[in-house]
């Protein structure tokens, strides 16, 4: 197959890296789609093949595209694929259906159940359930950062790592309102070493705020890439708000703190008030109830960790492709049609 991994913002890297190795590995073909904009420094650019430009995604002829933001150009050809970036459900744009894509590749029976829903209500799609691609990532590098971890530890004195990574929407962050409870939970736990992972979208001035707050003291470390999960996968409890790294620090099986979450339903520890966060943690690191909630979150939101996910999603490709042929393009209604063009520009069609 000819693959087009499909990057409009760089949180769809990491998310999409797994599906590169997998399909590189099986003999398929695969490029990059990378919004220059958006995408300013592009990690793997000596390594993959990648292109900036619509008219070059065009003119390689996918036979499937995988795309983990909202919308991807119809006129492209190819079967249109959702990955999703994440599993934070109670966003209202999770369950927005815009019409640009085929199949949904859904995590985990709960998000299946809501999507089968969807697809039988608007008719022009279809859902299989694979897995996240992230949790491939994970099964394969579950202890490459063990040392480092170890050093981060002796090197500050510390028994414990704290990952602090908030959503970047204006609407639903604890940037705002959280540093001074953050500066008083290192006070009282001296030997807690807080590592500050801002999302790639965070507004320029928090980012600045969150640098010169790291500077002042020796035991808040400000990390500055894209490899949030490498972070989650050295620390013992995350510190969020809204975001979906709640979920797959959970599906780590490890106590997560959030404040003024807007998710409906909590499978961890939620506070109202940041001046309560250090007991909140106290409390999360011995709460039964939260250790039982995380296991259901394991088993309905992504119990697929066995390293084998982005082969199902090729493999799933492959049946699509098998019962309809690769599609010329999607058919959408002119609003979508006038979005997608706005948004990624046109493209000259090549002449049969």
């Amino acid at each position: 197959m000819n693959v087009l991994l499909f990057c409009e913002n760089k949180y769809a890297l990491d998310i999409l890296y797994p599906i590169y190795k997998e399909a590189c590995k099986t003999g398929n073909k695969v490029i990059w789609y990378i919004h220059s904009t958006k995408i300013s420094d592009f990690d793997w650019k000596d390594e993959v093949k990648w292109t900036s430009s619509m008219q070059d995604c065009y003119d390689y002829n996918p036979s499937v595209i995988y795309v983990p933001g909202n919308i991807v150009p119809y006129y492209l050809p190819g079967v249109k694929i959702q990955v999703f970036h994440g599993y934070a459900a109670e966003k209202k744009d999770h369950w927005i259906i815009r019409r640009y894509f085929d199949l949904y590749l859904t995590q985990g029976p709960y998000f299946t159940e809501h999507f089968n829903r969807l697809a039988l209500k608007y008719g022009d799609f279809e859902v299989k359930e694979t897995g996240w691609t992230k949790q491939d990532w994970i099964k394969s590098h579950i202890h490459d950062f063990d040392e480092e971890r170890n050093f981060l530890l002796k090197e500050n004195n510390c028994n414990e790592i704290i990952l602090y990574a908030p959503t970047f929407s204006p609407k639903l962050t604890s940037l705002p309102t959280i540093k001074s409870a953050l500066k008083d939970m290192i006070n009282k736990r001296k030997r807690t070493l807080l590592i500050i992972k801002l999302h790639p979208l965070t507004k320029v001035e928090w980012v600045k705020e969150y640098q010169d707050f790291a500077l002042n003291n020796n035991r808040i470390k400000f990390i500055d890439d894209n490899n949030v999960t490498k972070y989650q996968l050295i620390s013992d409890i995350m510190i969020s708000d809204t975001s979906s790294t709640v979920y797959e620090f959970l599906l780590l099986n490890k106590p997560v703190i959030t404040l003024k979450t807007i998710a409906k339903d909590i499978y961890w520890t939620n506070i109202t008030n940041p001046q309560l966060l250090s007991e909140a943690i106290e409390k999360a690191l011995v709460d039964k109830d939260a250790i039982e909630k995380r296991k259901w979150i394991v088993k309905n939101y992504d119990p697929h960790l066995d390293g084998e996910c982005c082969k199902r999603m090729l493999n799933e490709a492959k049946k699509y492709i098998a019962r309809y042929g690769i599609p010329k393009k999607r058919k959408l209604n002119l609003w979508r049609r006038y979005t997608s063009i706005k948004t990624f520009g046109k493209i000259k069609k090549i002449k049969v």
